[in-house]
């Protein structure tokens, strides 16, 4: 909070000035924008048109109002939050002082307990995982290349363009100082397109598993449905609106496709999570959680969709009819991740530091596994459903076996936070079965790890990344890893030796990388608001 003070305090009058006259231009006030930029001279004020995004006016009053919000529920002797986070309305937020902010936060927890409410556990989840899942803030490092990257995109942008974009600015940082990345790695220009719409950050990108579309979810509360199919329709989107429930925020935090891409599910947080044909249309929406919904994935099937919330719950839910089959209250915490084994078997993870393996018909458990020290980020199913890996902020990633009852594998070579995992499609009941089975772990040491499952053993440290690492994916066939960075920079990796075989540099951080079906595309989403798709064939 201290370093938020000190930033705005740096503000001046020419730095509001010139917000507002954007925010006149960019409204279509166009003959008040010309007035007040002549009487309070923006046009001579030290600020560089180029660094200032569309919507910062807007943007900036967001944040400060998240800030309010988080300020009204945050003690003021010891920083914790002492309770359930209460959200608050923009009405309350304008209106009230931060005293009677304060007071309202109180009066609402107290209601909530004489009602029998949910308790205060989860309170600190939705006030950690709404920065770091969502972007606001995921460290003060990351913060500050948020907005960097905010302010260097484009000025102009259109809701759908037919347009190929250079990807910008020099190489990535090379993988030893002494041995820069030679220029034959980098992806030209033209292998690069930009797909402009989102008002807000891109959080997610997933691929249809039958088409060239792509899916990507944003903090404006949309999803867009983008058609990569070359033709007449090249690039455009269909915008799938998340109306925020009352006055929560209608951020996308979670997307799925299902088995044959006739179906895109979508979580929010606000608590709702819907169900969207391949076209856009609303098919259904899933209303019984009462926190954000940070999880949400189909069975292989297609019949079920499992959900994790903040709110503790674990739901799965009869897809067909847009109806709750069965819920799940092991957690004591907010339920960060959900992964099926395959149609009825599924795994949970938490900030409780628990995992548990479900079957839906079953009220117990069928394995509990307990081990991490910190909240457990995220967990997934090896292709065999043999081996359940998770990860943690306790600067670790684990594997665990179906068969017993303990950990079979504790990795423990990362520095920092282990954000992400992913299996190779590798070995036994895989589209590759002659190739090895590999894991790879990704985290905020800048560092990307494959290990060897079988023995525990890491096999390659990919370095090259100069920034926390939030995402990976392992190309179609197995042999390749691509990796994507609050660096602003992706690369793909050899799986076979760990060597570096293509990189593409973005103008902000990325939060997704994703590969096509066919294996030759990569797409990756970006604080500016831009998702690109970048021509992969190696």
């Amino acid at each position: 909070m201290g370093t938020t003070k000190r930033h705005m305090a740096l503000l001046t009058s020419d730095h509001i000035n010139y917000m507002v006259f954007r925010y006149l231009q960019e409204a279509g006030f166009t003959h008040t924008a010309f007035s007040f930029a002549h009487e309070s001279g923006v046009t001579n004020a030290p600020v560089d048109p180029n660094n200032v995004a569309p919507g910062t006016l807007i943007a900036l009053v967001q944040k400060g109002m998240q800030y309010l919000e988080l300020e009204a529920n945050v003690d003021g002797q010891d920083g914790s939050v002492d309770g359930d986070f209460k959200m608050l309305s923009p009405e309350e937020l304008i209106t009230l002082d931060p005293d009677q902010l304060r007071q309202l936060v109180q009066e609402r927890r107290e209601e909530e307990r004489a009602a029998g409410g949910v308790g205060g556990a989860r309170c600190q989840a939705v006030a950690e995982k709404r920065k770091e899942r969502m972007g606001r803030g995921a460290g003060k490092e990351q913060k500050e290349k948020q907005e960097k990257g905010k302010g260097q995109a484009r000025t102009e942008r259109t809701a759908s363009q037919q347009h190929q974009q250079p990807a910008g600015g020099r190489g990535p940082a090379p993988m030893e100082e002494d041995h820069p990345t030679p220029p034959q790695l980098e992806v030209p220009p033209a292998d690069v397109v930009t797909l402009h719409g989102h008002e807000s950050e891109v959080y997610m990108c997933s691929w249809s598993p039958t088409e060239l579309v792509l899916a990507s979810g944003s903090g404006d509360g949309t999803t867009r449905i983008w058609n990569l199919n070359p033709g007449p329709n090249f690039c455009k989107s269909s915008v799938l609106l998340h109306e925020a429930k009352s006055d929560k925020a209608g951020d996308v935090t979670t997307i799925d496709w299902n088995h044959d891409g006739s179906l895109l599910a979508t979580g929010s947080y606000d608590g709702l999570a819907r169900i969207w044909t391949k076209d856009g249309k609303l098919r259904q929406t899933l209303d019984k959680h009462v926190g954000p919904v940070f999880a949400l994935k189909w069975n292989k099937k297609g019949d079920m969709l499992l959900s994790g919330s903040v709110d503790k719950k674990i739901i799965v839910w009869d897809a067909k009819a847009g109806e709750v089959k069965q819920v799940f209250d092991h957690h004591e915490a907010a339920a960060l991740d959900v992964d099926w084994r395959n149609n009825n078997s599924f795994a949970t993870c938490s900030t409780d530091m628990m995992i548990y393996v479900c079957r839906v018909g079953e009220a117990t458990p069928l394995k509990t596994f307990s081990g991490h020290k910190n909240e457990v980020n995220a967990i997934k199913w090896d292709p065999s459903g043999t081996w359940l890996a998770s990860c943690s902020d306790d600067n670790t990633a684990k594997i665990w076996s179906i068969k017993g009852d303990g950990c079979v594998h504790d990795l423990r070579e990362h520095k920092k936070e282990v954000y992400t995992i992913r299996w190779s499609p590798t070995g036994p009941n895989s589209p590759n079965p002659h190739l090895p089975l590999l894991l790879a772990t990704a985290s905020f040491d800048t560092t990307v790890k494959l290990w060897d499952v079988e023995q525990g053993r890491c096999v390659h440290t990919l370095r090259g990344h100069t920034e926390s690492v939030y995402s990976v994916a392992f190309s179609p066939n197995g042999r390749y890893l691509a990796t994507g960075s609050f660096d602003k920079s992706i690369f793909v990796w050899s799986v076979a030796d760990g060597s570096l075989v293509r990189t593409c540099q973005g103008e902000a951080g990325i939060y997704d990388v994703s590969w096509n079906e066919a294996g030759d595309k990569v797409a990756a989403c970006f604080a500016n608001r831009t998702v690109c798709v970048v021509d992969m064939r190696l």
